[in-house]
C-alpha cells in the first residue's frame, strides 16, 4: 500500500486524478481523522490525514484506483451535552462519498451511543464510501431547458413506475435501466409531461423500526449518502455501475426532450434521533451538521429526529457541492426540495437565508428548475408563496381547495377562481411569475386520485402504526359506496369527478403536476401513507390500466399548450384577454355569484377556450357567450359533439369548448 501524501483541500471527497485520490473531509471540531482503506477480503490499512486547511482534513494516496472502498475514524470528544459525539470504533461514511458498498443493519454495532458511548467496533459490517470514476460519455446530451410556462410535471418512483411492465426485460424492471427504456420514454413522451420529478435516488436507509416490522423504506425520504446514487434500483447489467446506469437513464430522457428533476432531503439523515445509527456525520462533526439544543438534543423540525443545519458556512458549502455535482455529473434539471423551509432555518425561516440566496446567486445552481416543499414541523414552518425567486412551490392550498370545491361543495365560485389563477393572493408579490405555484390534486404523501374518489378514510393497517399514521384531513369522496368494487352508477359518478379535477389541475394557471399513476387509475387501497410499502399495493398495475383516464389526460396536456393564457406564464389582468369569468348565462359574474353563488361558471381563455364547470349535485343547462363553440378532445364526442350554444352540464362534470372562427 502506498504511504500517504499532503494532497489537496479540493475538491470534496475521494477524486481519482488517473495516478491516485485525494480525499478530503470536513470536521471543525475533530482532534484527528484516520482514513480506513479496505482490500478485497476487508482488511484495513489506517492512515492519520496529515493537513488541515480551513477545517478540511485531506491526504493522497498514490495508485489508488476506481472501486478502492474507505471510510473515516474521527477522533475527537465525547461530550453529548455539548454536541460532541465522535467515537473512533464506529467507521462512517464520506458525506461526499459519489458511492456506498452495504446496507445499514438494524443492529446494536451501528450504535454509536445515546448519552454513553459505546465501543464497539463495527467496521466489518459497515457500509463502505468506494471510489468512483466520473467518465461517462455523455456524447451530444443537452439539457431540455423547457421553459416554465410550457412545464407539465409528472411525480414518480422509479421502482413503482417500472417495476410491473409487461413490456421491459424482467431482468430490467423496477431500475434506472427500466426508467431509460424505449418503453417508459415513449409512454412519458405520448402523455405529453415535460419533467419527470424523481422520489428519491440518493442513498437511503431503512430505519430500524421498519426492518424489525419486516418492511423496507419504500419512497427514500431517509438518507445517508446523498452524493451516491441508490443502488438497490441498479440492475447491474453489462457491469454497469448504479451511477453510470442512472447517467443512461437521464441521457435517454433528455434525448427524448423530458427534463429530470430530482427529490432531494437536505433537510435530515438517517441517523435520526439520538438512539439512531451513527453512519456518518454525527460522528464526524455533530455539533457542525445539525441543529441542536443548548443541552445537545436534536431540534426536530423534521419529524425525523434531527434537523441539518445549513446556515453553517461549510456544511452550506457541502450541501450546494453535492447539488452542482448532481447538475454537473449526471446532468439532471433541477430539484425538489423535501421540507424545505429547512433550507431556509437561521434557525427561524428568512426569504433571504445564506442558503437560500446562495442557491440564486450560484451560476449553476440558479440555471435549474428549484421546487421547495414550502413547510416543516418546526416554529412557523408554514411558508407556502414567501420562498425567494426563481423558486417554486408545493401549493397544498390548490389541492386542499380544488378537493373542497368540487367534491364536497364548501369553498366559493371566489375560491375557486383564485387557486385557478395560479393562486395570486399568495405568489404574485416581487418578481415572482405564475408558474411558481406548482398545482396538484395528488402527490405521493396522500391518496392516489382514484383513492381520493373511493375512500372516506384512510386504510393504512399494513405500515404497522395501527393507521394512526397519513392525513386525516383529506377532502375525499366515496360518491356513495366505500372501495373499489362498486356500481357503474358510482363508477360513472367517479368517472366525471376525476375528469373535473384533473380539468382544473391541467387547465389551471400556473405549473401542473401529475402524480404517476393518476392518468390510469392506479390505486392503494386506501393507504394515503405508503411509504414502507415496496410492494405491488404501490407498484403500477400496466396490465389493468385505464385507457380512457390516459386518453383524457393525454389529450388535456396537449390541449394546455395550445393555450397562451397557460403557457406564457404572466400575471392575467383585467381587461388583457387572457381571462374572463362567466356565469351559467354567460355573463360577467356578479359579486353575489363569486361568493354566494352556484358552483357553476364559464372561464373564457385567451379568447378562444372556454371552460364550463358544474360542481354542483344536479345537471344543469348552461348558455355559451356569443359565438359558435365546438367541444375540444378529450371532451368532443361526450356529450357535446356537435357546435353548441348550451351545455348540459352534469352533476361534478367539466367541458371544454374552443371558439370557431
Amino acid at each position: 500500500m502506498s504511504h500517504l501524501r499532503t494532497g489537496n483541500p479540493a475538491p470534496p471527497g475521494a477524486t481519482w486524478d488517473g495516478n491516485g485520490v485525494n480525499f478530503t473531509l470536513f470536521s471543525q471540531h475533530a482532534q484527528r481523522v484516520e482514513l480506513c482503506l479496505f482490500d478485497e477480503k476487508g482488511q484495513e490499512v489506517r492512515y492519520d490525514l496529515p493537513s488541515r486547511t480551513d477545517n478540511i482534513w485531506y491526504g493522497y494516496v498514490p495508485d489508488l484506483k476506481p472501486g478502492q472502498r474507505y471510510g473515516y475514524r474521527v477522533h475527537g470528544p465525547w461530550a453529548p451535552e455539548q454536541g460532541h459525539r465522535f467515537n473512533p470504533a464506529k467507521l462512517l461514511v464520506d458525506p461526499c462519498a459519489r458511492a456506498v458498498e452495504g446496507e445499514v443493519a438494524d443492529s446494536s454495532l451501528f450504535n454509536g451511543g445515546e448519552w454513553q458511548r459505546d465501543e464497539q467496533d463495527n467496521a466489518a459490517t459497515a457500509p463502505k464510501s468506494v471510489v468512483v470514476a466520473e467518465n461517462f460519455n455523455w456524447g451530444d446530451d443537452a439539457a431540455p431547458r423547457v421553459p416554465w410556462g410550457n412545464t407539465v410535471i409528472y411525480e414518480a418512483h422509479v421502482r413503482g413506475l417500472t417495476r410491473r411492465h409487461p413490456e421491459i426485460p424482467e431482468t430490467q424492471r423496477g431500475t434506472y435501466a427500466a426508467l431509460g427504456h424505449p418503453v417508459i420514454v415513449n409512454y412519458l413522451k405520448q402523455l405529453g409531461v415535460t419533467t419527470l420529478e424523481l422520489q428519491p435516488v440518493a442513498q437511503f436507509a431503512d430505519e430500524p423500526r421498519l426492518q424489525q416490522l419486516g418492511l423496507r423504506n419504500y419512497w427514500g425520504y431517509n438518507p445517508y449518502a446523498l452524493w451516491s446514487v441508490e443502488p438497490r434500483y441498479a440492475s447491474g447489467e453489462g457491469g454497469r455501475s448504479a451511477l453510470q446506469e442512472f447517467q443512461q437513464a437521464v441521457k435517454a430522457l433528455h434525448a427524448a426532450g423530458i427534463e429530470v428533476v430530482l427529490d432531494m432531503v437536505l433537510n435530515h439523515t438517517a441517523e435520526l434521533e439520538e438512539i439512531g445509527p451513527t453512519l456518518s456525520m454525527r460522528g464526524i462533526d455533530n455539533a457542525s451538521y445539525y441543529w441542536l439544543t443548548d443541552d445537545g438534543h436534536y431540534h426536530n423540525w423534521t419529524g425525523c429526529g434531527n434537523t441539518l443545519n445549513l446556515s453553517h458556512p461549510q456544511v452550506m458549502n457541502w450541501a450546494l457541492d453535492c447539488l452542482r455535482y448532481w447538475v454537473t455529473v449526471c446532468h439532471v434539471d433541477g430539484f425538489r426540495f423535501d421540507l424545505a423551509v429547512v433550507l431556509g432555518r437561521t434557525p427561524d425561516f428568512r426569504a433571504d437565508a445564506p442558503f437560500l440566496a446562495a442557491l440564486k446567486a450560484c451560476p449553476i445552481l440558479s440555471q435549474v428548475k428549484l421546487i421547495a416543499e414550502p413547510w416543516d414541523i418546526g416554529p412557523h414552518g408554514y411558508q407556502v408563496g414567501r420562498f425567494p425567486s426563481p423558486f417554486a412551490d408545493w401549493n397544498d392550498r390548490f389541492r386542499d381547495d380544488m378537493r373542497r370545491y368540487w367534491l364536497l361543495g364548501e369553498l366559493t365560485n371566489g375560491d375557486f377562481a383564485r387557486r385557478f389563477a395560479a393562486s395570486s393572493d399568495t405568489f404574485q408579490h416581487d418578481d415572482r411569475l405564475p408558474s411558481a405555484t406548482v398545482n396538484l390534486i395528488a402527490a405521493h404523501d396522500g391518496f392516489t386520485l382514484r383513492d381520493l374518489l373511493s375512500f372516506t378514510r384512510k386504510r393504512n393497517e399494513a405500515n404497522g402504526e395501527d393507521n394512526r399514521d397519513g392525513h386525516n384531513g383529506n377532502f375525499s369522496h366515496n360518491h356513495g359506496s366505500e372501495g373499489l368494487t362498486v356500481s357503474l352508477n358510482v363508477l360513472e359518478r367517479r368517472r366525471r369527478s376525476a375528469h373535473a379535477l384533473l380539468t382544473s389541475l391541467l387547465l389551471a394557471q400556473g405549473t401542473p403536476m401529475l402524480l404517476a399513476g393518476d392518468e390510469h387509475g392506479h390505486t392503494q387501497h386506501g393507504n394515503n401513507n405508503a411509504y414502507c410499502q415496496d410492494n405491488e399495493l404501490t407498484w403500477f398495475d400496466w396490465e389493468n390500466q385505464d385507457e380512457g383516464l390516459y386518453a383524457f389526460t393525454a389529450a388535456l396536456i396537449h390541449l394546455r399548450q395550445q393555450i397562451p393564457a397557460l403557457t406564457q406564464d404572466r400575471w392575467w389582468t383585467e381587461g388583457d384577454g387572457n381571462v374572463q369569468w362567466l356565469n351559467s348565462q354567460g355573463e360577467p359574474l356578479n359579486a353575489q355569484q363569486w361568493e354566494q353563488g352556484e358552483h357553476k361558471l364559464q372561464i373564457l381563455l385567451s379568447g378562444r377556450w372556454l371552460i364550463t364547470i358544474n360542481a354542483t349535485q344536479d345537471v344543469s343547462e348552461i348558455s355559451l357567450p356569443d359565438g359558435e363553440w365546438r367541444a375540444v378532445p378529450p371532451f368532443a364526442g361526450e356529450d357535446n359533439p356537435v357546435p353548441s350554444t348550451v351545455w348540459h352540464g352534469p352533476a361534478h362534470g367539466a367541458c371544454v369548448f374552443q371558439k370557431q372562427v
